[in-house]
């Protein structure tokens, strides 16, 4: 029988990464035997692969307000439970409902083709499919211009976003190209991107406002292409129509679609979407917690959020960041018995939509934050960490600097630190709690093109996280926290000297935030 090389070799690659992923840890260093038991545990019987598939595969993407956003919830407040954890849903708000459904997107004239293409998240559903032609904006220079335009797009389906001459990466082409040829597109595609950024500001519109300007003129969709600069991968956000589709196409088809546009083919294309608008959700926080033998108001907390966009699983934003912390409490669980201090997991939802889940926690819950020894947050990609920045704590050296010294070496050689750093304003939830004059430390990782290629894209799927990567952030984790509960001093809060910003002022501690409780008045 010939043996099929194609399939076998796969499936090799599969259980090698499955049942051989280990953190190499140098048997000759003396570790202290709590965080050896850490190691051994995340080689021997790590359960993230069996977690990664429960959550990404099984329940998926996990967008604010949908019914897989709940799952979710409920499938880590279970699985915590089943490692004797006391974990509960601690609901912050309420938000707009809304399930995904099926999307089909056809070039119908001038010639048969499915597209790919994928419906923006809470975009409204088409009662039955919408056929209409393509058109592109006007080449207009004012607002009059473009509003005496409008009069004739009813019926219509807009594009709306730049035109890309080039659908290669700047990498390849800086691969593959001459210099001199690398040089003129890059000034072309640099020159074409002013070019489009002003023909939107001439119009007087924005990415928001001209989807609802062409929604009032009576189109019949609207279309963007949102290309990361990646080969293959779209970034998909929130609609901004109301009542009619707002879909996203890839790259490839789009540039497609805007050529035969342009040269007067009067393309046709069918969109059939079959998402559900449901009534407002709750929205909650998954919260853990290991009650603290010595010090049990004293909190160490374990960050990371869990909801996602819905482009693709969320899985390395940030499923990853979700796998790490509930299997830093499973081995914490298991090995770390008496723990001083109360051992808190943060599971945070709407972050996407501005830290609402970790900014309503430090809202509603001021006895823990005012006990707060520390917060480890992760959530930029599947990388191994290799930055830890003070947040710009005075004194944060002193105890980072002290909890790194019973890392295992091989990790904690790959991590460079800065003291006392500057506090984080938004981009995560650590975030939230530096505002809040508490010590929040996000564990930065190694991107593996994580901004180009996953993050908020079509492509962040299971098959982009390393597995690897993520042990080894597990054991970093656990040691951080082991430490950080042992610590006989609680730490100091003092906040460095702000210096002056690039406007000549003394810059500021950022400013606590309220959480946005419901979708009223989100964009």
């Amino acid at each position: 029988m010939k043996v099929n090389r194609f399939f076998l070799m796969p499936a090799m690659v599969l259980a090698t990464q499955f049942s051989w992923a280990q953190v190499t840890v140098d048997p000759k260093e003396k570790l202290n035997p709590i965080v050896q038991n850490f190691v051994n545990e995340v080689n021997t019987n790590s359960q993230l692969e069996g977690m990664a598939y429960e959550l990404l595969d099984e329940i998926g993407p996990r967008l604010v307000g949908t019914p897989e956003m709940l799952a979710s919830n409920e499938w880590t407040a279970k699985k915590l439970r089943s490692w004797d954890i006391e974990a509960n849903l601690q609901q912050f708000g309420t938000w707009k409902g809304w399930e995904r459904g099926i999307t089909h997107v056809d070039m119908t004239y001038p010639r048969i083709k499915s597209l790919s293409a994928t419906q923006l998240a809470w975009s409204p559903a088409t009662k039955k499919a919408v056929e209409a032609e393509v058109i592109i904006l006007p080449k207009v220079n004012s607002k009059a211009d473009f509003d005496t335009w409008l009069s004739s797009v009813k019926g219509k389906i807009v594009l709306i976003a730049q035109y890309q001459k080039i659908g290669r990466s700047d990498e390849q082409i800086k691969e593959f190209a001459t210099p001199e040829l690398y040089e003129k597109l890059k000034k072309e595609k640099e020159q074409a991107s002013k070019d489009f950024q002003n023909y939107v500001r001439n119009i007087g519109l924005d990415n928001s406002t001209l989807p609802e300007a062409l929604e009032k003129a009576g189109v019949a969709g609207v279309a963007i292409s949102n290309w990361t600069g990646i080969m293959g991968a779209n970034r998909i956000f929130g609609a901004k129509t109301n009542k009619i589709p707002m879909i996203d196409i890839d790259v490839e088809d789009y540039g497609m679609l805007y050529r035969m546009a342009e040269n007067g083919a009067k393309p046709k294309i069918k969109i059939e979407i079959q998402s559900k608008i449901l009534p407002d959700a709750k929205t909650f926080n998954t919260i853990g917690m290991i009650k603290g033998k010595e010090k049990p108001d004293e909190y160490v907390i374990l960050s990371a959020h869990l909801d996602s966009w819905d482009g693709a699983q969320g899985a390395t934003d940030n499923g990853t960041g979700v796998l790490t912390m509930l299997e830093t409490m499973r081995i914490l669980k298991k090995y770390y018995p008496n723990n001083k201090r109360t051992i808190v997991v943060g599971l945070w939802g709407s972050e996407e939509q501005g830290l609402n889940g970790s900014r309503g926690f430090v809202a509603d819950n001021p006895e823990i934050i005012k006990g707060v020894q520390a917060v480890f947050n992760q959530d930029n990609g599947t990388g191994r960490v290799v930055n830890i920045s003070g947040q710009g704590f005075v004194n944060s050296y002193d105890y980072i600097g002290k909890w790194l010294t019973a890392v295992p070496k091989n990790i904690k050689d790959q991590i460079k630190t800065d003291f006392p750093g500057m506090p984080g304003g938004g981009g995560s939830d650590h975030a939230s709690f530096v505002a809040a004059g508490v010590p929040g430390f996000s564990l930065s990782s190694l991107n593996w093109g994580y901004f180009g290629y996953t993050w908020h894209t079509t492509k962040d799927t299971y098959d982009k996280i390393v597995f690897d990567e993520v042990k080894s952030n597990v054991i970093l984790t656990a040691t951080l926290a082991y430490m950080a509960s042992e610590d006989p001093e609680f730490t100091n809060r003092e906040k460095r000297e702000m210096p002056i910003n690039d406007k000549g002022e003394v810059a500021k501690w950022p400013e606590i935030k309220q959480p946005k409780r419901d979708s009223k008045d989100f964009k």
